[in-house]
């Protein structure tokens, strides 16, 4: 395994032979190491990775599952992901050998996290916890799938956390009117937040909106993008899930808005983005809005969940919901169940008055039938 010099640049390189996944002898050359013994490393672990041989870091093998999953993930994915993996991760685990890494050093990682601090001094929660063993586990997965790993230590460990479903919160058409009254004076903020409440949207699916976008004609707002704002970038992706792209048809009074506010959208193309502003724009308006309306303070999230709950109030199915909303799975939507105490009152009421007739029907029949000594109903 010889490495050279290069005269000219002062840095190493290395030249040598693999075999490819055909099985045939192909050369491969890598310029630019500052150090001979970092041109080496390079040329073992790339043999080792041709060869499927776990006789490899971690650190380097996450390179390659890098490399593997990148590309098959979208980018904002990707970088959540990537990020508690070199931050949470690699520090513990960069040096060990993935043939050699066992459960109970998996345990031994699991106790310095559940005793690790986030940026505010707080221990983490139990489902951020969760989500890093995910991401530990999902490497060994990947290991043991494509690269001939025995078995993913992770899961002989078991989980660490458990994940723990938000509070939901949500706005009344009552408290949302006095909000939007407050940030009326900015035509763009209010113009979004109509688009976010009574259609339901995602925050990145109504930032992605352009005038092609809406049929007015149908009242209708077609859904297939989602806006990022991602390395200094906007990026418009697509949405979350396949169910994500859907029409949406917009209550009349809606459309006539949004047909008010694209008369001042001058110099806008059909296909520019009509909401120009960022996430954090938006949240810092949901701020302003709050507290000059009074209403409580939730997240713009919520304003999906106020959509939401406010369809289950009005009676529509599961189903139908979950199809507007572009929920993956129906299970998704029945999460809102506890939202409505309204419906609950109604439930209640209506058992009552089922019982009342049951009561009422039994008294009458005790009345008017009796039992005869052969187990026969006669009639008094």
């Amino acid at each position: 395994m010889p490495a050279y010099k290069d005269p000219k640049t002062g840095t190493w390189f290395v030249k040598f032979y693999s075999k490819d996944w055909t099985g045939e002898n192909k050369q491969t050359k890598k310029r630019g190491f500052a150090t001979k013994r970092e041109a080496l490393d390079f040329e073992r672990n790339y043999k080792i990775r041709q060869e499927n041989n776990l006789d490899m870091t971690f650190g380097n093998f996450f390179e390659l599952y890098k490399e593997d999953m990148e590309p098959r993930l979208k980018r904002n994915t990707w970088l959540s992901k990537e990020h508690i993996i070199r931050t949470k991760i690699l520090p513990y685990f960069k040096d060990k050998k993935m043939n050699e890494i066992t459960a109970a050093d998996v345990l031994k990682w699991q106790n310095e996290m559940m005793h690790g601090k986030d940026a505010q001094g707080k221990n983490y929660s139990e489902t951020y916890r969760k989500t890093m063993h995910n991401q530990l586990s999902c490497i060994f997965n990947h290991a043991c799938r494509f690269y001939n790993l025995k078995e993913n230590p992770a899961r002989k460990a078991g989980n660490m956390g458990k994940e723990q479903a938000k509070e939901m919160q949500f706005w009344t058409t009552e408290e949302y009117k006095r909000f939007s009254e407050a940030i009326m004076d900015k035509e763009m903020s209010y113009y979004a937040f109509e688009m976010l409440y009574w259609t339901g949207i995602r925050l990145g699916e109504c930032l992605a909106l352009c005038m092609d976008d809406f049929d007015f004609s149908k009242n209708t707002v077609r859904i297939n993008k989602s806006y990022q704002r991602l390395e200094g970038k906007n990026l418009i992706t697509t949405p979350k899930t396949p169910k994500s792209n859907r029409v949406i048809k917009m209550p009349r009074f809606l459309s006539e808005e949004m047909q008010e506010y694209f008369q001042m959208l001058y110099g806008y193309g059909r296909k520019d983005r009509i909401f120009q502003v960022t996430k954090s724009f938006l949240h810092h308006e949901m701020e302003r809005g709050c507290k000059f309306s009074g209403v409580k303070k939730i997240r713009i999230h919520d304003l999906r969940h106020s959509h939401i709950s406010m369809l289950i109030d009005m009676g529509f199915s599961a189903v139908a919901i979950a199809d507007r909303v572009g929920h993956e799975s129906i299970d998704i939507t029945y999460r809102y169940a506890h939202l409505f105490p309204s419906k609950q009152v109604e439930m209640a009421d209506k058992l009552d008055s089922a019982n009342a007739v049951f009561e009422g029907g039994e008294a009458m029949e005790n009345k008017i039938v009796s039992i005869d000594a052969y187990g026969r109903r006669k009639s008094i």
